[in-house]
């Protein structure tokens, strides 16, 4: 199928690794213009580097978005380098293990501006372009709004913030014809998850554990995977869809557990 974004300018933020790089590897490979925002540079451009040689087309900003100001510099920036944006992906964030119990104002505060202040500034910032071009943001969010986790209350309140902010802006834009949406993501092979996991005392055997307990083939997600949901999201082809919290996650959240292994 032809999701028809050539040439569009879609910003992708956390675009350097993990699911954000497999949204802009799947955005260029489509024809879009994926334009990174991620904090580090160097890895912003090493994905820029391996699409152009690939025949494709990216750009990348460099900004910490959990500085506020930072947020409205890297809208403009893309705007200047690109002259327009077409799309937004707001993906960027970390699950910081931010708790109730050990946790404090501080921690909390911060993980709030690291998860989802910057979602909306981007989508603050990028919305006269949006509206220029009659564009679609899609979130990227985390199950663990809707399960929760244990010690990551920061984490699951700026991914239910997510959601609602989804639901929120879909009602907001419809008199622009922009549609939002999210895609929620359960387990995910990155490099954060594999960080997390290796953090545990038998990494190999907790993955296998969690890996049965998703249903549908008792895998993970890929990036890949999440970046097809997401490229349809932002194209034409899902033009009657908006205000929708859609799961790739293998069932992992709504379906029963009893089946996993079945």
């Amino acid at each position: 199928m032809n999701l028809e974004l050539q040439n569009k300018v879609i910003v992708v933020s956390g675009g350097a690794k993990g699911i954000g790089e497999g949204i802009v590897r799947v955005l260029a490979a489509e024809g879009a213009v994926p334009v990174i925002l991620g904090r580090n540079e160097a890895d912003n451009q090493q994905v820029v580097a391996s699409i152009e040689a690939a025949g494709g087309k990216a750009g990348q900003v460099p900004a910490e978005l959990s500085a506020p100001q930072a947020c409205e510099q890297a809208v403009q920036q893309v705007i200047a380098q690109f002259g327009r944006i077409d799309g937004l992906v707001n993906n960027a964030g970390a699950n910081d293990g931010v708790g109730l119990e050990h946790g404090s104002y501080e921690s909390f505060m911060a993980s709030l501006h690291k998860n989802v202040v910057h979602y909306y500034l981007l989508a603050h910032y990028a919305l006269p372009e949006l509206i220029k071009h009659r564009g679609a943001i899609v979130n990227i969010t985390s199950k663990t709004a809707e399960t929760g986790q244990g010690n990551t209350s920061a984490y699951a309140a700026a991914n239910g913030a997510r959601n609602a902010l989804t639901r929120e802006w879909a009602v907001e834009l419809l008199k622009y014809q922009i549609r939002v949406n999210a895609v929620v993501v359960a387990e995910s092979w990155t490099p954060q998850y594999e960080s997390w996991i290796q953090t545990l005392p038998n990494p190999e055997e907790k993955l296998r554990e969690i890996s049965g307990k998703i249903p549908l083939g008792n895998r993970m997600t890929t990036p890949e995977e999440i970046a097809n949901t997401v490229a349809f999201l932002l194209s034409e082809r899902s033009s009657h869809t908006t205000g929708q919290i859609i799961h790739v996650d293998g069932g992992y959240v709504h379906l029963d557990r009893a089946l996993a292994n079945a």
